[in-house]
């Protein structure tokens, strides 16, 4: 939809229910909810964590090693019929180890990914997943996303805006995809207007509703927030929708400009395999 040189960034919220471990159904569920949106109404396609699954830890039935996952080839295809970046991550399996892996999908059929860092040890994740060690920040329309998933929201350090020597800003969006359930909304929607806060960037932040296998609910509670931490998509709970919002780099730059806390931030250096 949009070029680099108009410094925005249309983004597509897809907050749904999702079939429980059950990849064809929710392939063909979001088909249909995405009806002919594509490029000419968004630049990208957020779709929540463990889209294909929901929140599984059946790792070892349900993960497939990259080359292989059916749901890694359906964004891919997604993304290219459609001509827009789409994201969401997927239980991959990649040498005897399993990830919860955020792919990001270009049209051009390019595959970047991020596998989650923290991993939800209340739900048994961190027995059934690899942990991952790497950062990932993307690229598009001008903009640069950190990627992120669920429970790294918590951790604030992992998230600090880590600019290379002789710049001010890693990157000008949070992406945040999760299965975040309805008793901890309240933390979800706070943590997702705090990480914009503190790190003068937007933030998107998508969950899923209704209820899973084991019975937990879903609020939703997606959002869109900007740089001063105002919700720019803000739709009722437990509410299924669609919508696509838009990133300004000219007013977040400007917004930099004119406030500029980012010169007194605490500098500092994340060393390996601490989080």
């Amino acid at each position: 939809m949009s070029d680099s040189g108009n410094s925005q960034l249309s983004s597509t919220l897809v907050q749904c229910d999702l079939r429980w471990e059950d990849p064809q159904a929710n392939h063909t569920h979001l088909e249909q909810l995405l009806g002919e949106l594509d490029g000419r109404d968004t630049d990208l396609i957020v779709l929540p964590e463990m889209f294909a699954t929901g929140f599984t830890m059946n790792s070892r039935e349900m993960a497939q090693p990259m080359a292989e996952s059916q749901s890694v080839a359906w964004l891919q295809a997604q993304a290219k019929a459609r001509k827009c970046v789409m994201t969401g991550s997927v239980a991959i399996e990649e040498q005897g180890e399993f990830y919860n892996r955020l792919i990001w999908a270009t049209p051009e059929g390019d595959l970047t990914h991020y596998d989650k860092r923290h991993l939800f040890r209340m739900a048994g994740e961190h027995e059934r997943y690899g942990m991952g060690s790497e950062r990932k920040v993307v690229e598009l329309n001008g903009f640069k996303l950190l990627l992120s998933v669920c429970y790294d929201l918590r951790f604030p350090v992992w998230m600090r805006q880590q600019p290379a020597e002789g710049e001010h800003f890693e990157y000008d969006a949070l992406l945040c995809i999760a299965n975040w359930p309805a008793p901890r909304r309240h933390p979800w929607r706070t943590l997702l207007q705090a990480r914009a806060v503190e790190n003068l960037s937007y933030v998107i932040g998508v969950n899923r509703v209704g209820e899973d296998a084991k019975g937990l609910a879903y609020s939703g509670d997606s959002l869109l927030v900007d740089f001063k931490g105002e919700a720019l998509i803000d739709k009722p709970a437990h509410t299924p929708f669609i919508e696509t919002g838009t990133l300004d780099k000219t007013a977040l730059d400007a917004f930099r400009e004119k406030f500029p806390a980012w010169q007194d931030a605490d500098h500092f250096k994340l060393l390996p395999g601490v989080g």
